[in-house]
Formats: structure tokens, sequence, C-alpha cells
């Protein structure tokens, strides 16, 4: 259980693992996440099922090494085991026909964003994929989103690859292309996944054209299951917590100031983690 079968790095800083987690594998739905631990001492962190196999009995992990525990994880091999692995955590998401449906994934958020693309192919919508990165070297799962989609279109910060600039105003541009069409097909839907600030951008521009925006929030998490209350986030001026409540929540009643505020408490905390973990393995060298 929680054997690493397949390890790919898709980016400088980003790495994929497949594992091997029947329990978790036959029940995971779009949306949902799993807490892990690597070591019984290790910090507990949250990732997102990118994808998931019943039949084979694996779930597919996607990580990007910014703290002491994403670089350890980026530090294992094929064959090695994941000490706990809790899940999967979390609604799922909603995955019905809307009608014509935009999904829009930046950065690592490309991954989360995947699963819920794919099964809102499977119900018979027209998706429009939208993924974004700063720049072409740092796009992840570009062909498996293309082939699930009706229209996709890549965004780049630098105009490496693709449209240059954010996914919120390629978002905008095909929104008033489909309101100034001759078929005056409406988008139905809008699901964005990344970083805060993008996923505020993203709900800005489609609460002024309103149209139904979902947002999954990566919050702080600790136990994944509503004990600990770290993970709390204001929506409709009621306090959630993402574990439990989401992570999906509709984009136009989160308070994103008080997300990006409550983002910052242990970043200093994170930091002087990772310094020491950095020192003690430069001596072990």
């Amino acid at each position: 259980m929680n054997k690493i079968l397949k390890k790919e790095q898709l980016t400088k800083d980003i790495f994929k693992f497949v594992v091997k987690n029947s329990q978790v594998a036959k029940k995971a739905q779009p949306g949902q996440f799993v807490i892990i631990r690597l070591t019984e001492k290790g910090e507990r962190i949250p990732l997102t099922i990118a994808d998931s196999d019943e039949l084979l009995g694996t779930i597919t992990l996607i990580s990007m090494t910014v703290g002491k525990t994403t670089m350890l994880l980026a530090r294992m091999n094929e064959g090695e085991y994941i000490t706990d692995l809790l899940g999967p955590l979390g609604k799922k998401s909603e995955i019905e026909n809307f009608g014509k449906v935009v999904c829009v994934g930046g950065g690592v958020g490309i991954a989360p964003v995947f699963p819920i693309l794919k099964g809102l192919k499977r119900e018979g919508n027209y998706v429009i994929g939208i993924i974004g990165a700063r720049s072409k070297n740092m796009l992840i799962l570009e062909e498996e989103m293309s082939k699930n989609s009706d229209e996709f279109y890549v965004c780049t910060d630098d105009g490496s690859k693709g449209f240059k600039g954010f996914v919120s105003s390629k978002l905008e541009e095909v929104i008033l292309s489909n309101i100034s069409s001759e078929s005056n097909s409406k988008i139905n839907r809008v699901i964005a996944i990344g970083p805060t600030l993008m996923m505020a951008t993203v709900s800005h521009v489609t609460k002024k054209y309103d149209i139904k925006t979902i947002v999954s929030l990566n919050s702080v998490m600790i136990d994944g299951t509503g004990m600990c209350g770290t993970c709390r986030v204001e929506v409709g001026g009621k306090t959630k917590f993402a574990c439990v409540d989401g992570p999906d929540f509709d984009a136009h009643l989160v308070n994103f100031d008080l997300l990006l505020a409550r983002q910052q408490y242990y970043c200093e905390e994170e930091k002087i983690s990772l310094e020491k973990f950095k020192e003690k393995h430069q001596k072990l060298r």
C-alpha cells in the first residue's frame, strides 16, 4: 500500500507520482484530495488526486517542491513507500451537464482541474480548457487537457507559448467571443484552480458577466477532517472549512483577501524548517 509505482518529473519543480492504493482509487472522485505523511514524525500535507484508476488500484499525485516535505517527496523514487496516505477527502466536484463550461488551470493548479475537466466532458458538456504558467517550461498536463477539451488555449506570462498574458485575460476574451458570436452561445459555468490571486482575478472577471464560477481553495491544512480548524475560510460571510465543506466553493462568495492573509501565517516557520533541512542535507553529503 502507498508504493510509488511511477515517478515523472514534469518541470524543474513539479513531479508526478503514480501510487498504489486500491481503497482510495476505488472511491476517488474529481475534486477530492489526500493527506500524506512521509515519515512517522513528518508533517501532514494535502495533495489533490490528479487522476485515478480503479482497475489498477492507483492514484496520481502531482506535487510542486516549495517546502521541506514536498522536497523530501521529490527525492523519493519508484519502489519506495509513502508512510501514511489518508483519503479521499473533501467533497467531490459538481459534475453534470451544465452546457458550455470553461476550466481554467494556473501553474500546479492544472493538476486538480484535469479530473474535473475530464468528468465534465464525459457528462456531455462543451468544454473549453485554458491553462497558464509563467513560461512554457512550467506548463504541465498540456496534452491531457487538450485531448479532453473541445477548445483549448495555452497562456504564458512571458509569451514563450500561446497567448501572452494571464489566464484571466484569455478567459475574458473567450467570454466576449461567445457573447458576440452569431449563435450567442452563453458560457454556463467556469471552474478555476491555481494561485489564490489568479482565482480572485478570474472571479472578478466572471462576476461582471454573471457567470457561475467555482474555485478550489488551497488554504493551509493539517488533519483534513475538520478537527483542527486550520483551513477555515470565509464564504458568503460565514466560516467554512476547506477540508470538509470544500475544497470547491462559489468564487463570488469567497473572501480572497482573508484567504491570502491566512496563507502567510506560517511562512516564516516554513522558511526556517526548509533552511534547517537544507543545512542538514548538506552536512550529510
